[in-house]
């Protein structure tokens, strides 16, 4: 599948040479870590007090932020910490990012009003997975059925405390599932989606290895041939997992806030907030999208 952590290695070669701890410190600033972990473009977090424990990809983390950064706790000494720092993206410009959103009110409230949001970089599968499971669903149903497949039949990985950890399923995992036991996690009509991309993927049914080298149409056209995946999932996918910052996932939500925002005296058709949402918010539209929907579902409180 998809896997970009070894060439983050490659390129970052001091990363393998730490002294293996339980505890590393990212020197990053204006890192809103609750913000970015709740905003609904992961499943995986949960808030402990000051804290965040979740799981990436095999490895149980604990996070929180600290005077000049984010420190982060293992269960055990690694000496490889480079997963998490890709993971976080701390070495992304976020105020030259920022600079290039457009200067509307709207878009300007949202910065405002969440200084330090950030977009993660994750796995290609499990981001697919949760984004075919979130159709019609809120952040903490899909928190739950991506809970409990881990639980049912992802791998048991080390953590901390008394509460067991799992890795989120592999593709050949799912794919052995039967649609009746998917179903049986309260996926119900996502069950025979994710069970088709599964097998599908595995079939070469779609250019799977080939995804981060593509550019953002043929990567799109590739994930839009598996069943129940439109371009709002394959969007999530690109933006999410394959980093491609100008990507404007639409759903819902966001021609909500849009309608809200940006037309409040008038109601355009899908197709010009499609347009809109294509050519306003410049080169990293992903990271303005995700500033508008978790602002729209904070602080303006869609329904």
């Amino acid at each position: 599948m998809p896997n970009s952590e070894s060439s983050w290695s490659k390129s970052h070669p001091a990363e393998r040479r730490t002294l293996a701890t339980k505890t590393k410190s990212f020197a990053v600033e204006n890192y809103d870590l609750g913000a970015t972990l709740s905003s609904g473009q992961a499943f995986r977090w949960q808030p402990l007090g000051q804290a965040w424990e979740g799981v990436i990809g095999e490895r149980w983390v604990r996070l929180r932020l600290a005077k000049r950064g984010i420190t982060a706790e293992a269960p055990s000494p690694t000496n490889d910490w480079a997963w998490l720092e890709k993971y976080l993206d701390t070495r992304f410009d976020l105020g030259q990012a920022i600079s290039t959103f457009p200067e509307d009110e709207p878009m300007q409230n949202a910065v405002a009003t969440l200084p330090g949001l950030r977009l993660l970089r994750q796995d290609y599968w499990e981001c697919l997975a949760s984004f075919i499971l979130s159709a019609t669903k809120q952040i903490v149903q899909i928190q739950q059925m991506v809970a409990l497949l881990a639980e049912r039949y992802g791998k048991p990985i080390a953590s901390v405390g008394d509460s067991p950890a799992f890795a989120f399923p592999t593709i050949e995992r799912i794919a052995a599932c039967s649609e009746a036991e998917l179903r049986d996690c309260k996926l119900g009509f996502r069950a025979p989606n994710l069970l088709g991309a599964a097998r599908d993927i595995l079939d070469g049914n779609i250019a799977w290895q080939q995804l981060p080298e593509m550019t953002s149409a043929d990567a799109r056209g590739e994930l839009m041939k598996l069943r129940g995946v439109g371009q709002k999932i394959a969007d999530c996918v690109l933006l999410f997992a394959g980093g491609h910052q100008e990507v404007f996932p639409v759903d819902v939500w966001i021609e909500r806030a849009l309608q809200r925002l940006f037309f409040p005296k008038r109601k355009p058709t899908a197709k010009r907030l499609r347009h809109f949402a294509d050519t306003h918010f410049g080169p990293h539209a992903g990271l303005a999208q995700q500033y508008l929907f978790h602002y729209a579902r904070v602080h303006l409180k869609l329904k």
